[in-house]
């Protein structure tokens, strides 16, 4: 069974990843960003770095700062400290206008007067290129954001997945340096959620765009990122691939907001196998000397037996699988099975627990800290 990595072997995989990166081109940095509303610092020192040709997303919850970060960026908010470099050069002082970047909003923000065409037209006109260049550049546009045929239509006359297509296109007309996306799908239902989603994403991947992407919906982040920097308090927690975010997430803030997971007290020298009972309490009472893993669903078993020590409270049919909630001394443990292979584990069956496959993370208990 393959355990948590020790702080050594993360630092050399987070080297290795550096080395990684250390060849590609930096599109945008954040460098000791300071950023307070009156008496509240929202960030305390942001570090970043966003690649060319990469869509990153900044993931976390209501007031951790991500959304500020991207206000930053934008130039609707300036820096109390530090430095925000775009393609090399300092832009922090610069207006909005002046630092060639893309806007997609939640509300679509389109030209209510204007038709299809005229609203992804409205930036060629203040660049003053030609008529037909802008034509060009608008059926191109219109195409690959799925809307030909739509050019003569007002906004009013379009489904919010279609207006969020016309916003998408207006801000790629005039070819900005950086894309922002501010919860661009937050307004919209989830089946076209989903689907404008993975537009998004195959766009962004046949022009090269570098995008900055704002969520606070996991599946979103998860879905649509080259990586998701986690946000709490105004600080990147990690900062990484989706896989590794959610299989090998840093910190215990990570692995709760990331996702489902059970925290489980286990003793120092467990090594894998079957949990323990940990008597009564929670992961933030065990006992000194003891550690708490960070199991995710499909890594926990629960195993039917009358000498089980938990007990199922909660089964859930969810189509290709069986979500299954049981506790074990006060702990709440989630685990999930293919559906059809969930046997007699109604609520009240009593179970042993097993942790198999990989532990997403493991500390020391006086670490972990409390749960979400």
């Amino acid at each position: 069974m393959s355990q948590t990595m020790s702080p050594e072997d993360t630092r050399s995989t987070t080297a290795s990843a550096a080395d990684a990166h250390e060849t590609r081109e930096v599109a945008v940095q954040f460098r000791g960003v300071r950023k307070s509303f009156k008496h509240t610092t929202i960030l305390p020192g942001l570090d970043l770095d966003i690649f060319r040709g990469e869509l990153v997303t900044l993931l976390g919850p209501s007031g951790c700062g991500k959304t500020t970060t991207l206000r930053l960026l934008a130039g609707f908010e300036h820096p109390d400290a530090g430095e925000v470099m775009l393609d090399g050069r300092r832009v922090d002082a610069l207006a909005a206008h002046r630092r060639d970047i893309g806007m997609v909003f939640q509300s679509y923000s389109l030209f209510p007067n204007l038709s299809v065409a005229g609203n992804v037209d409205y930036g060629l006109r203040i660049l003053k290129l030609r008529k037909a260049e802008r034509t060009q550049r608008i059926d191109e546009l219109l195409e690959l954001c799925g809307l030909d045929g739509f050019g003569d239509r007002y906004p009013h006359q379009l489904s919010g997945g279609q207006q969020q297509r016309v916003a998408l296109a207006r801000a790629l007309a005039v070819r900005p340096a950086v894309m922002l996306l501010d919860e661009p799908l937050s307004a919209l239902d989830a089946s076209v959620r989903s689907r404008l989603r993975t537009e998004i994403r195959a766009l962004q991947q046949r022009l090269g765009s570098t995008m900055l992407f704002v969520t606070h919906d996991q599946a979103e982040a998860l879905a649509i990122s080259d990586r998701i920097a986690v946000m709490s308090a105004g600080a990147i927690e990690q900062i990484a691939p989706p896989r590794e975010v959610y299989e090998h997430p840093a910190t215990p803030f990570v692995a709760r907001f990331v996702g489902t997971v059970s925290e489980i007290p286990v003793p120092r020298e467990w090594t894998g196998g079957m949990v323990p009972a940990a008597g009564s309490g929670s992961a933030r009472t065990a006992a000194a000397g003891a550690d708490v893993i960070f199991v995710r669903p499909e890594h926990l078993s629960l195993l039917p037996d009358e000498t089980g020590e938990a007990v199922v409270v909660e089964r859930t049919y969810a189509g290709e699988t069986t979500r299954i909630v049981a506790t074990l001394g006060g702990i709440e443990l989630h685990s999930q099975v293919a559906a059809g292979v969930d046997g007699e584990m109604h609520p009240g069956t009593r179970v042993h627990v097993r942790a198999d496959g990989d532990i997403a993370l493991r500390v020391p208990a006086a670490a972990a800290g409390g749960s979400r």
